[in-house]
């Protein structure tokens, strides 16, 4: 797929876009919750080795290229890495999905209800090879753990401030200022968040586009305006701790958001099913988000 092919595969939206981003902090739960104990690795170097094991299965299994899902995002070292003797961003390209790359290094201290991205030196290095290894877009994480106007307001700025660098690499950039499912006064940080966000498309220069990358809102519907705005490409879902079925379930319930899910998507997954069940197991997902994906 050239540039073009993908972002129109993105603007569609007939699909959703799969999150295989797991960093070095979050990894061993994930390889937990696929069945891998802390006692069958040993070092980064291993931990890294089973996490991509798993990575490479999925992106290798029939249902992951049954045209359901139409991206994925990655970590540098899943990217860095090879699927059957391809580098992991042609692999994914090979099976019709686009590959995006996770760029943040973290997060700060909450501060103002919210954590800020840590400083990220550099981006501009990581940002070229993505570029040079095929990546078509970036995923940058920040949170929102109450509804705090300052903060909120902060935390997006910083979201468009980085997105536009990535920009000007030319890729594509979801910005994900995540509300915290756990906040007390989740439905007031949500409007702040869209008030937020609708001023940072507004100032983006003419012609520029961007994705986004959302809690579910506890008022359906309510990031309509920002599936609407001719300068974004896409507005995505996180699950952020929701079950597969309660993700689903909310997600269907907005019109234009597709889902970008992490453990919702992989949850029943094990590392000693058999090729036969992990296929079923990861197409019965697959299959469910799909459907809420494209619901609105």
């Amino acid at each position: 797929m050239n540039h073009q092919e993908m972002t129109s595969q993105i603007a569609n939206g007939q699909g959703f876009i799969a999150a295989l981003d797991q960093s070095g902090g979050s990894t061993p739960k994930a390889l937990r919750a696929y069945g891998v104990a802390d006692d069958e690795w040993d070092g980064d170097d291993a931990m890294f080795a089973k996490i991509h094991e798993m990575r490479s299965r999925v992106i290798t299994a029939p249902s992951f290229g049954s045209g359901k899902v139409i991206g994925a995002i990655l970590f540098e070292k899943t990217m860095d890495g090879d699927v059957e003797g391809k580098p992991t961003p042609e692999a994914l390209k090979a099976r019709g999905v686009v590959p995006f790359l996770k760029v943040d290094k973290g997060l700060e201290d909450e501060v103002d209800g919210v954590q800020m991205m840590k400083p990220n030196p550099d981006l501009g290095q990581l940002l070229e090879k993505g570029k040079s290894k095929g990546v078509f877009g970036t995923k940058m994480r920040s949170v929102i753990n109450s509804a705090n106007a300052t903060g909120i307001a902060a935390n997006v700025a910083q979201q468009f401030e980085v997105g536009q660098q990535i920009l000007d690499h030319g890729l594509m950039p979801i910005l994900e200022p995540e509300v915290s499912i756990g906040a007390p006064d989740r439905a007031e940080a949500e409007e702040i968040v869209l008030a937020e966000i609708l001023k940072g498309l507004d100032a983006l220069p003419e012609g520029s586009q961007v994705m986004l990358k959302l809690t579910i809102p506890v008022k359906p519907n309510l990031y309509k305006p920002l599936v609407d705005h001719p300068k974004t490409l896409s507005v995505v879902a996180l699950s952020g701790g929701f079950t597969r079925e309660d993700a689903c379930e909310h997600l269907a319930e907005n019109s234009g958001m597709i889902a970008s899910f992490s453990r919702a998507l992989l949850e029943e997954l094990r590392a000693q099913m058999t090729d036969e069940q992990f296929d079923a197991a990861l197409g019965e997902a697959i299959n469910h988000i799909h459907r809420a994906s494209i619901a609105g």
